[in-house]
């Protein structure tokens, strides 16, 4: 199967589309098209076996926003048409909406379905994702709450399927190498700082957990932590809960560098107030790791509460706390939850699974 991949994403989807093209070329062609966003690099490059990236010289040569990118969407569409006349896709598969734009603009005609992924429904495009997501042959959701989102948007639920988000569970496993630590028990939160992360809210679950530290990773690089306005308020909180000297901010961490950090913990806390993805908690799962997330997006999918981890509402630091004083104290129940997620993790989202559950798709899509 020929496949063309349009990408208009940032760097976390970029990764994520890379590593499924990566698999998904182990028996398919696939091309990756995106719009040239640096001055480096060659126009056409292959990044694996079965797999080329091709740029799309159009537009400055630096990142865009969504609504930056869109005065340059009209003149993609043309060279995509230019190129798939050449060389037809047996399918394309559009990511977010720019990319389903220009994907719809550039397959006019050429009689190629066209697959697409949102990643998150926009509420300022609600019309036009509402005309993309029934223009196309099928919309992928990444978890029952995003399909539910596209229900209400108007997609027919028919023409919905449902492939997760996958983990990299070669990188992310059981085994390994660990963080060094102390003698207190350790939780550790990765992501971004901002309020509706949680971070805050596990700081606050800190007060009712004596004797347990809280390692955290995200928000800038390590030498631009002081300067950050989410650090500071972070910080400032910890000091007036009487927490800070059990804090540790870390900032961004190297890829390579976040399961060794998740291996050393007790127990990974993911509670944002929204988890299109859920990567984290499915990061943990895979590295066996028990996991505290939030229910809400996509952990309604990956965390079985009780057997792969434990479901917390956002925003709740109290409950947050109750139910870490139980994980972090029953050793039993910490290597059930661990082994149950670590299964779970690589039955259902490696990279492998979900790229055959795309190319299910795209052939459905094709017939």
């Amino acid at each position: 199967m020929n496949i063309a991949i349009v990408a208009s994403a940032n760097g976390n989807q970029r990764y994520r589309i890379l590593s499924v093209a990566r698999e998904l070329g182990r028996e398919h062609h696939v091309t990756i098209y995106s719009r040239r966003d640096s001055a480096e690099g060659k126009s056409k490059t292959r990044v694996a076996p079965g797999v080329t990236l091709e740029h799309i010289d159009v537009g400055p040569a630096h990142e865009l926003s969504a609504d930056e990118v869109v005065p340059y969407l009209n003149d993609v569409g043309q060279h995509l048409t230019r190129r798939w006349s050449q060389e037809r896709p047996d399918v394309i598969h559009a990511h977010s909406w720019t990319g389903g734009l220009v994907a719809v603009a550039g397959a006019k005609g050429l009689n190629v379905p066209v697959t697409q992924t949102f990643h998150t429904v926009d509420a300022n495009r609600i019309e036009l994702e509402r005309a993309l997501g029934r223009r196309a042959n099928a919309v992928i959701a990444g978890s029952g709450d995003e399909e539910s989102a596209l229900i209400r948007l108007g997609v027919p639920r028919g023409n919905i399927a449902i492939v997760p988000h996958g983990v990299d569970t070669e990188r992310f496993q059981r085994r390994g190498a660990v963080a060094t630590r102390g003698t207190r028990k350790r939780l550790v939160h990765v992501g971004p700082l901002s309020t509706e992360r949680g971070a805050h809210t596990i700081v606050r679950a800190l007060q009712g957990l004596n004797d347990v530290e809280l390692v955290i990773a995200g928000g800038p690089e390590p030498e631009d932590l002081d300067q950050d306005r989410d650090v500071r308020r972070l910080r400032a909180l910890a000091e007036q809960l009487g927490v800070a000297d059990r804090v540790t901010l870390l900032g961004r961490l190297k890829r390579a560098a976040v399961p060794k950090l998740m291996r050393s913990a007790d127990a990974v806390v993911s509670v944002p107030r929204e988890a299109a993805t859920g990567i984290v908690a499915l990061e943990a799962m895979a590295c066996g790791v028990p996991v505290i997330a939030s229910s809400v997006g996509a952990h309604l999918d990956s965390v079985i509460d009780g057997v792969t981890g434990l479901l917390v509402p956002p925003d709740r630091p109290a409950r947050t706390a109750r139910l870490a004083r139980e994980l972090l104290w029953d050793p039993t129940l910490r290597t059930a939850l661990g082994y149950a997620g670590a299964d779970r993790a690589r039955s259902r989202y490696s990279w492998e699974r979900v790229s055959q559950e795309l190319v299910r798709v795209y052939e459905a899509a094709c017939a």
